[in-house]
């Protein structure tokens, strides 16, 4: 295990919880409705409501998404699990409990391996549990009121946990952002941030190296990548400046305010005892039998990690390579489809993560909405390694493409002349004209300074006008030189 990371002297430890909302048309224990947006309190049912006499119900959808990711994530998938309840009173939990799994959660430990840059790193997973959400306050300021929406109240989520497995900013967004692709990937939550479809809360805590864990603080509901590493680095900040001043850590529940930068307490934070815990006497032990399992082993598409190591396997990329080409199933597609199309599937790869990438980021979109399909690319590839066209040739091409200036790659190669010349003949004449130009150079050359013959090459090029393929030119020229 490599060491950790040193910030002005301190380790910096971090662990992570994130809440998914599961992919279910109704509520965990009812058949409310999860849509989002709805009108306030129009999807809480009596259930949701906590009026007196209603029962929950589990919702077995919900229970299905929990094992998938399970599966995903080589957990255990615990074949008898317990909900319990745990109290606390706010205005937007109308039962005064909220219900969750604490002592026998469903899935147990796993993990979730990413790379950081080019270095693979692995978070080891503590658990993930199904509980359901409590709904939400608003605030009127302007009215100088307050409101509570039970539309969320009962919505399914899993819980997941980290090990304190984290050492910076960097490595906690690479995380969340693979487990971000994972639980898409599966179908078992849309990922929108926005939305609360899938929040993260950052335990960070730091301390001199070799000490015991340092006081962690908590902070809730980050809803986007770009917050969550300004919230940490602030937090990391923060923490070691009031150790070096001599001040404690306080266990806290803080938020993090993207105006100003800045976490700010907003409560102490509560241990496990504070929730007084006991199993739910309305739910009896949710029992998943092997078969289940099973069921739903059959039913999940190749995991992403699957598919990286086939993308190894069967068309002898590199695992950097495969890995980045499995970050969403389309940009995987994609990657196939090329590979079809041209059985070049390091250059395909090389132009995926390069030239397409490049420009999706600029747009800010995502390869669905790529301009060029994959069969236009493959075409494209193909006219490179048949040396139809050199590659500074086919970044113009490629932008014609993408503009929609054409969408035939053979039409934008004539109309632009850059088809390469690959006859010899004209080649070497070239090439006599160049060399008996430049006899200072071919002495050069021949009394061993390498530099010449660049200069050669480029002499050649330029007379070519460009059209020359390069690694002919080297062949024939280098021929030359020799005899």
């Amino acid at each position: 295990m490599s060491t950790p990371p040193l910030i002005h002297g301190y380790e910096v430890v971090i662990g992570f919880e994130t809440h998914a909302q599961l992919a279910t048309q109704s509520k965990i224990f009812s058949r409310a409705p999860t849509a989002f947006g709805a009108e306030p309190n129009t999807q809480a049912c009596a259930v949701d409501l906590a009026l007196p006499g209603t029962l929950p119900v589990m919702n077995r959808k919900a229970v299905e998404c929990a094992i998938q990711l399970g599966l995903a994530l080589g957990s255990h998938i615990a074949p008898e699990s317990i909900f319990a309840r745990k109290n606390y009173f706010y205005p937007d939990l109308p039962k005064g409990y909220q219900i969750s799994q604490f002592e026998i959660p469903v899935v147990q430990g796993g993990e979730v391996s990413f790379y950081l840059g080019d270095t693979p790193k692995t978070v080891r997973l503590v658990r993930a549990h199904l509980e359901e959400d409590a709904g939400k306050s608003l605030h009127e300021d302007f009215i100088g009121q307050s409101g509570i929406d039970l539309n969320r109240a009962g919505t399914p989520l899993l819980e997941i946990v980290t090990e304190p497995d984290m050492h910076s900013s960097e490595e906690a967004v690479a995380y969340a952002r693979e487990l971000h692709k994972i639980v898409t990937w599966i179908g078992i939550c849309d990922g929108n941030m926005q939305e609360g479809s899938f929040r993260c809360d950052a335990n960070v805590s730091v301390r001199k190296p070799g000490a015991p864990l340092g006081t962690r603080r908590e902070i809730k509901n980050l809803n986007s990548f770009k917050f969550m590493q300004q919230a940490i680095d602030y937090e990391i900040r923060w923490q070691i400046e009031q150790i070096e001043d001599g001040h404690a850590i306080q266990q806290a529940t803080v938020l993090f305010d993207p105006d100003t930068g800045e976490t700010r307490a907003m409560r102490t934070k509560e241990d496990a005892a504070d929730y007084r815990y006991f199993p739910d006497p309305d739910l009896p032990p949710l029992q998943i039998p092997e078969q289940w399992i099973e069921e739903q082993r059959a039913l999940m598409a190749e995991l992403p990690r699957t598919m990286a190591g086939r993308f190894v396997a069967d068309y002898g990329l590199p695992a950097y390579d495969a890995t980045t080409l499995t970050q969403s199933k389309a940009m995987a597609a994609y990657f196939e489809a090329t590979t079809r199309g041209c059985a070049q599937p390091k250059l395909a790869s090389n132009w995926i993560m390069g030239e397409v990438s490049r420009r999706l980021n600029q747009g800010d979109t995502g390869i669905e909405a790529s301009p060029v399909s994959a069969a236009q690319l493959a075409a494209l590839i193909a006219r490179i390694a048949d040396g139809t066209i050199s590659n500074n040739a086919a970044k113009q091409v490629f932008d014609a493409l993408w503009t929609g200036e054409s969408a035939d790659v053979d039409a934008v190669i004539e109309a632009k002349g850059l088809k390469q010349m690959n006859d010899s003949g004209a080649l070497e004449k070239i090439i006599d004209e160049v060399v008996a130009t430049n006899a200072d150079n071919v002495a050069q050359f021949r009394a061993g300074k390498d530099k010449a013959f660049n200069a050669l090459v480029g002499q050649i090029m330029k007379a070519s006008k460009g059209k020359a393929n390069p690694q002919q030119v080297n062949d024939l020229l280098r021929a030359k030189l020799a005899g």
